[in-house]
């Protein structure tokens, strides 16, 4: 392991998640940093239920799925 304190780690997260919401919010975020900041949100086991009038709905229900297949999950209420 390196000789990064846990205190220093934790600065770098903290500052790394800042950054990205700051691109987000302002919609500069590349598609490379949203693929960080998914795969972040996907190492830290964050996840959110989708309500039915959020933006997650919309993107279910334009993804391309065929209805005949079992993995199809509903994500409404």
């Amino acid at each position: 392991m390196s000789d990064l304190s846990e205190e220093t780690l934790a600065k770098i997260h903290e500052s790394l998640a800042s950054e990205l919401l700051t691109r987000i919010q302002e919609g500069t975020a590349t598609p490379t940093d949203l693929n960080v900041a998914r795969q972040m949100l996907k190492d830290n086991n964050i996840t959110v239920s989708a309500e039915s009038s959020s933006p997650l709905i919309n993107i279910a229900e334009d993804l391309p799925y065929d209805d005949s297949e079992d993995k199809i999950i509903s994500v409404g209420g």
